[in-house]
């Protein structure tokens, strides 16, 4: 499902970068949280989207 970050949560394990509070993300099954749709010096970052286009697991636990 997609939120707004209610507070700083560490770093996102797709991009590395901070996922801070106000930021737009994806919450997974899991639990585990990502950037969606975040812009990030002028660049246009969507972890999670761009992640599932390659992938159908959560980076973080593959065999779930």
């Amino acid at each position: 499902s997609e939120d707004v970050l209610s507070k700083d949560a560490g770093e996102c394990a797709i991009c590395l970068e901070e996922l801070q509070q106000g930021d737009t993300i994806a919450r997974l099954p899991c639990l585990c949280i990502y950037h969606k749709g975040q812009v990030f010096l002028r660049m246009h970052n969507y972890c999670i989207d761009e992640w599932f286009e390659v992938n159908r697991s959560c980076p973080e636990h593959p065999s779930d």
